[in-house]
């Protein structure tokens, strides 16, 4: 039986958040990977890339795992309640709802996050007791049928994670060896408990407007 996976493909993703779990899904056996807008025309990731959706959100079918990506475009989804009732509807009937780095916010603000155990980019933690949910500092934390993933490479721990839980660990491992994922990074500053002060205070300046604006929205 085919597994069908949905991932939003929003103005403004963080295409890693998308394109890692992406590529971790169209890898499983019987898979289908859609990747769900408002229209079909190519929309411009936070860093330029194109992307472009393939199934209307109108048309789009219940999906087995349902990936909010996050990215500077997920403050304009805070307040789309078109988008936010498409969430609602097809988390009813999905075997688990999922996000990557900020897209927690918005199954957050979909009120999916009560009471749940969540993770999400390093940078906005703060945010997710505001939705209810008990932030945890994690690559990817489970809490029922809802799996959240930290920020942007955690993206492909999850998508493991998540054929793990549908194909079994075996087809999770074939996946990691067929696309080489070893990680070892040259620097130890992937996260503010390992990177120098310089790094953490120059990334937060680049984040500071997208922050600025997600604060607003949810005050």
């Amino acid at each position: 039986m085919t597994l069908r996976f949905g991932l939003l493909c929003f103005p403004g993703v963080q295409q890693l958040d998308l394109t890692g779990p992406y590529e971790v899904f169209a890898s499983a056996r019987d898979a289908a990977v859609q990747l769900v807008w408002k229209d079909l025309r190519p929309v411009r990731s936070a860093t330029g890339l194109m992307l472009t959706p393939d199934t209307l959100l109108t048309d789009a079918p219940d999906f087995d795992v349902l990936c909010i990506p996050g990215g500077s475009g997920v403050n304009a989804l805070l307040t789309d309640e078109t988008v936010l009732a498409f969430i609602r509807d097809k988390a009813q009937r999905a075997r688990f709802v999922t996000s990557v780095c900020t897209g927690s916010l918005v199954l957050g603000q979909a009120g999916l996050l009560q009471g749940k155990r969540a993770a999400t980019h390093w940078n906005a933690m703060d945010f997710l007791p505001a939705f209810g949910a008990i932030p945890v500092a994690e690559r990817v934390v489970r809490d029922g049928s809802v799996i959240t993933a930290g920020g942007v490479t955690s993206g492909i721990d999850f998508g493991l994670t998540v054929v793990a839980e549908l194909l079994g660990r075996e087809e999770a491992e074939t996946i990691q060896l067929s696309l080489e994922y070893d990680p070892a990074p040259p620097f130890d500053a992937g996260s503010p408990q390992s990177a120098p002060d310089a790094a953490i205070a120059a990334a937060k300046a680049r984040m500071a407007g997208s922050r600025r604006e997600r604060e607003a929205l949810l005050s």
